[in-house]
């Protein structure tokens, strides 16, 4: 695995251990971060900014999913500098007791050592299924 990779998995780690100060610091200041277009955060535009990525994903996922959400990994791609992670998103919706298991793939872009983009792909009719939330955008 290359040190991108490596680097990607780490974070999965990371996050899993709910340690979101390691992850931020591993962001550009002006990382773009994508959602699936018509996920439950998705908002029509890029979160630009690791604060942006903090109030409108990691905070969500808290108040949708309480501690119940994490992410399967089933592979990494090595690509260069950019690092694909194939895998699913599970957790229980705490306001509808609806479990979520649903495919997803993250592009990872990185340059200078840092998480510069991100693009997600997930299935989006599960989510709202779950949620019952309408996305914004």
């Amino acid at each position: 695995m290359s040190d991108n990779a490596t680097f990607v998995e780490g974070l999965y780690g990371s996050f899993a251990q709910g340690d979101i100060p390691a992850v931020l610091a591993a962001m550009d200041p002006q990382i773009e971060w994508n959602e699936a277009e018509h996920q439950t955060f998705w908002t029509g535009k890029p979160f630009v900014g690791p604060d942006a990525v903090v109030k409108g994903v990691f905070a969500r996922i808290g108040e949708v999913f309480g501690d119940t959400f994490r992410i399967e990994i089933g592979r990494l791609l090595d690509c260069g500098s950019t690092v694909v992670m194939e895998g699913r998103y599970k957790g229980v919706v705490q306001a509808t007791g609806k479990h979520l298991d649903a495919q997803v793939t993250h592009h990872w872009n990185l340059a200078h050592g840092k998480l510069v983009k991100f693009q997600q792909y997930t299935d989006t009719w599960q989510w709202l299924e779950a949620t019952g939330e309408t996305p914004v955008g």
